[in-house]
């Protein structure tokens, strides 16, 4: 086994739970009822009313003629876990509730998933693989006591056969050899609704590849010699980049979303959120504005929504600070050592005739180039907080509204809203100006 592929793993992980439950991760909230986002290959036999995912992907991806012995293939995915929850009842029966409380916490129906990972033993470059992917149903029970230790009810998780087949194929072109790797779903039956296709589908479905004894070609930045080949190579649901450590060639993660070579998790990051293309520092926030009300619904959910809540929840202040962001090698666009011209808190820009500085109080008036949020924006007072100047000669000015009661806040981070000097109206230091508002309503 590669000795990079425990760490692309972090990232294929990241991958497989791309979408898997969306912030507000409550049950009740509408993005959650038509979930698994990404890599879904729907059962092959199902009707228009079943709304299923193509059945198949498929990647391609070149390996160095140095003389690559073979690849080992990981197929990893999540099965459908249908959670119920049922109540006793006086006669001694279970039946299906969609939410049961005991001694004050909610359990509640729902649909879980279970991680699943299959291995193509390594195969010779040039011998073609056709494999058989079988994954079982099944069912367990888990009771559900109160504190006294009589039971309430029960929880029933079950689970659907899968059926897939991946084969893989290896042909030579211009001194590379070009490995196909194709997955498809063969679920045997007919299905008819939607909830029945998402349990016969594989869910987040991507590809780990490794070489032994070669390497894989970027086909992002293939060299020179590599480009008409990697030109040549085809994709279906699924991209095929380099993965592991910057350097490395062994890996190859095919993932149903496009990344770049050697994807990696941000050092801040301290969990996932799962929410498609997640900013950590936002939805942390955004959690933690959630009610005990609405934190106590998101932690019935799903247990991975209550680690979630927990995490966010127990963040310590400099742990959320560094969410904020970091500066990686930056091109220095200014130095105010070696050049005295440009000075963001002392320049000026004339509107009007009057000299616009940090500051200085302006009116927003957005021209016909603003988009939705600027018009937002429209006669509102804001403070000048920089006079800034781009490449091409432009200027831009900074701004935080006077009445909003988060100003000193974007001061603080540097968020700013950025405006034309011909889009603002000067105003006198002395204006009357908007009490803060105290909150915002859409």
């Amino acid at each position: 086994m590669s000795m990079n592929l425990g760490t692309v793993r972090a990232i294929a992980d990241a991958v497989l739970y791309e979408g898997y439950l969306l912030y507000p991760y409550r049950k009740s909230a509408a993005k959650n009822r038509s979930r698994w986002q990404f890599g879904v290959l729907g059962p092959p036999r199902a009707t228009a009313a079943a709304f299923a995912e193509a059945p198949d992907m498929a990647m391609q991806c070149l390996l160095d003629p140095g003389g690559a012995a073979g690849v080992r293939i990981h197929l990893r995915f999540l099965q459908l876990q249908a959670r119920e929850v049922q109540r006793l009842e006086p006669d001694g029966s279970h039946l299906p509730v969609g939410e049961l409380t005991v001694a004050g916490a909610a359990l509640l129906s729902w649909d879980e998933a279970v991680e699943r990972e299959i291995t193509v033993p390594a195969t010779p470059l040039g011998q073609a693989a056709d494999v058989a992917v079988e994954v079982p149903g099944g069912c367990e029970t888990e009771p559900v006591n109160r504190p006294d230790g009589s039971p309430a009810g029960r929880i029933v998780r079950r689970r659907w056969p899968l059926t897939a087949r991946l084969r893989t194929r290896t042909d030579a072109d211009g001194g590379y050899q070009r490995l196909t790797v194709e997955v498809r779903n063969e679920h045997p039956e007919t299905v008819a609704g939607k909830d029945a296709a998402i349990r016969s589908s594989l869910i987040g479905a991507h590809l780990l590849i490794e070489a032994y004894d070669g390497a894989f070609v970027s086909l992002l930045e293939p060299p020179e010699a590599a480009a008409a080949a990697a030109g040549r190579c085809r994709q279906r649901r699924c991209w095929p980049v380099l993965a592991g450590p910057d350097g490395s060639h062994d890996v190859v993660l095919g993932a149903p979303i496009i990344l770049y070579d050697h994807p990696r998790i941000a050092e801040q990051s301290p969990g996932a959120l799962f929410d498609s293309t997640e900013i950590d520092e936002i939805l942390t926030l955004r959690v933690m504005t959630m009610t005990e009300a609405e934190k106590a619904e998101a932690r019935s959910t799903d247990p991975r929504a209550a680690a979630i809540i927990d995490r966010c929840d127990a963040m310590p202040d400099a742990e959320l600070g560094r969410l904020h962001g970091v500066l990686r090698d930056p091109e220095p666009w200014w130095d105010p050592a070696a050049d005295a011209r440009a000075d963001p808190d002392t320049d000026t820009v004339l509107i009007d005739g009057v000299p616009v500085a940090k500051g200085s109080l302006v009116r927003v008036h957005p021209s016909r180039r603003a988009d939705a949020q600027d018009i937002f924006f429209a006669g509102r007072v804001a403070r000048v907080t920089a006079v800034l100047g781009d490449v091409d000669g432009g200027v831009h000015v900074a701004l935080v509204l006077v009445d909003d009661p988060a100003a000193d806040l974007h001061d603080w981070y540097g968020r700013y809203f950025y405006f034309a000097p011909e889009e603002l109206e000067p105003l006198p230091a002395t204006a009357d100006l908007p009490p803060a508002k105290k909150e915002y309503r859409s």
